[in-house]
């Protein structure tokens, strides 16, 4: 039901975008950014959701705290990135965007290297085990 929702509201507008572009097309860019904000908020009741199971997760199997909130950094990087990046490839600016989804895929790559410290601990400690 949630994802029809979703589908309803993007079709919409799309629809509005589409009319408007015949008559008010400098309204277009505004239609577009409001019906995507629409969007995020309305998945925003599912990410606490899970925000709350990873807490519990980490609490229970005793993972480090500090490795959860890199994880939501990347998440958050990797979302921000590709909502802005679509946002300047509907105004036309493709190598905008490109170059920004390249930069992001780097900082991205640069946030997670304490996880692949921490993962290459767990795995040495693991052989030194056996």
């Amino acid at each position: 039901m949630v994802v029809f929702q979703l589908c309803c509201i993007a079709v919409i507008t799309a629809i509005c975008a589409f009319i408007l572009k015949s008559h008010k097309s400098e309204l277009v860019p505004l239609c577009l950014t409001a019906g995507g904000i629409i969007i995020f908020l309305f998945a925003f009741d599912y990410l606490s959701e899970s925000i709350e199971f990873l807490k519990n997760f980490s609490e229970t199997t005793g993972i480090d705290n500090q490795i959860i909130r890199i994880i939501f950094k990347i998440i958050g990087i990797g979302f921000l990135i590709e909502i802005t990046a679509s946002s300047i490839k509907d105004l036309g600016f493709e190598g905008v965007s490109d170059k920004l989804i390249l930069c992001g895929k780097i900082i991205i790559f640069v946030v997670a290297i304490p996880v692949l410290s921490s993962t290459y601990k767990i795995i040495v400690s693991l052989i030194e085990l056996a």
